[in-house]
């Protein structure tokens, strides 16, 4: 396979300003959909009293939400790739929000399942996917911070919603909130996704800015490689390190006595949620254009590392509540940028005119995480009666990603861009 190189600074202009509108418009849309996965952690325990559930048995809602999110993903991504964006993408949106209102009625896990899980599952997995798609396509010299920043907005989206959803669910309870916020989303995200679309060959686009391939491979292709596969690997890793924080973390803040506790006059948990939203919101840009300038791997050799200790650290310190919160904004800044560096990769390695249908095959780790991240972590916990096994595993896993970063991943792509 032949390479082309650019210097980072040497990129020429877009020629056309449709594709910051685009950008723009991916943001919004993606911010529409990042609650039923962001913010489903105030909800757990409003569905175990109307269900009668126990709380393993509610995480299992989780793991549908992300496993039909990214186990379908690649349908999805071809969708995306023979139609375009536009109607599938709003589609999504609102399936996403319809199954917040319809889960608002569900009695049984059953009813549970097949509203929140599988609506909201299927809706956000066509949006992101299809927004991730386009960003790489419009972006060939910031392919690490466009698909941040979209993806920034799937972790930003609940910043805007975690303290309104907080307080609407103490004010008025978690039907009237369900219904009401499913509602907002679903418009929202609807109405930009219906001025999306990919660039058109008539639209003159700045030329890669790192290591890339010249050639565009096939998923049928992609899958026989041992670099996408150790790609696999790695995301599923970090994956399921970031999903056990993010299901379990009202549960475990509970459990360590600080959930409650007061930090500069606003209680631990939605002060600490929001805080994460944030940083999970600044990372995936800020790492997406740190890679864009000093290489992907080495970029995930300092995130993944950063991950690894700040866990460490919110730990040791989980009893002290100004240091849980700040921390754990931490642990999001060190785990969100996944979201760009591993799409950013792998059209780098395999090209742009499969790369919805591509990314939608790597996606799947992402469901893989969630299955170990949820139902699993909460029964290790059930098994052991506490989280300090869970985050062994966290730790153990962030570290082992970071090295495999530079060591393994680094060569092996030189090596597959040089053949």
């Amino acid at each position: 396979m032949s390479i082309s190189m650019t210097q980072p600074l040497a990129a020429p202009a877009a020629s056309s300003s449709a594709r910051w509108v685009q950008l723009a418009l991916g943001v919004v849309a993606m911010m529409s959909i990042s609650s039923p996965q962001y913010v489903w952690t105030l909800f757990t325990k409003s569905f175990q009293e109307a269900t009668g559930g126990t709380l393993a048995a509610i995480q299992i809602t989780f793991s549908i939400v992300i496993v039909l999110q990214t186990w379908l993903s690649p349908i999805q991504g071809y969708l995306v790739d023979r139609f375009g964006p536009r109607l599938l993408i709003a589609f999504g949106c609102a399936l996403s929000g319809a199954g917040w209102v319809a889960s608002a009625y569900a009695t049984s896990l059953i009813q549970l399942y097949l509203t929140y899980g599988l609506l909201c599952g299927v809706g956000t997995g066509i949006v992101y996917v299809g927004i991730v798609g386009c960003m790489v396509r419009w972006f060939p010299d910031r392919r690490g911070f466009a698909t941040g920043m979209v993806a920034a907005g799937y972790g930003f989206g609940a910043i805007l919603t975690t303290f309104p959803i907080d307080t609407m669910l103490k004010s008025a309870g978690y039907q009237h909130t369900l219904v009401v916020f499913g509602l907002i989303l679903g418009i929202v995200g609807a109405a930009a996704a219906l001025a999306m679309r990919m660039p058109r060959a008539d639209e003159s686009l700045p030329a890669p800015a790192v290591l890339t391939g010249a050639k565009d491979v096939t998923p049928g292709a992609m899958i026989k490689t041992k670099v996408f596969w150790l790609m696999f690997v790695m995301m599923t890793m970090m994956s399921t390190g970031g999903l056990m924080i993010i299901s379990q973390f009202a549960a475990f803040a509970r459990d360590f006595g600080v959930a409650n506790m007061m930090v500069f006059g606003l209680a631990a948990l939605p002060l600490a949620l929001t805080v994460d939203r944030i940083t999970n919101g600044l990372t995936r840009p800020f790492f997406g254009w740190v890679s864009d300038r000093i290489g992907r791997e080495n970029t995930m050799a300092i995130a993944f590392l950063l991950e690894a200790v700040s866990v460490t650290a919110m730990v040791i310190f989980r009893d002290q509540p100004l240091l849980f919160v700040l921390l754990s904004g931490v642990v999001f800044f060190g785990w969100g940028e996944i979201f760009s560096l591993f799409p950013s990769t792998l059209t780098d390695t395999f090209g742009t005119k499969y790369a919805t249908t591509n990314y939608g095959v790597l996606y799947m780790a992402q469901g893989i995480g969630s299955v170990l991240g949820g139902p699993l972590a909460a029964l290790l916990y059930t098994q052991t009666g506490s989280w300090l096994p869970v985050f062994v595993i966290i730790i153990v896993m962030d570290a082992v990603t970071g090295i495999l970063a530079l060591v393994t991943l680094k060569p092996m792509r030189q090596a597959y861009a040089a053949s």
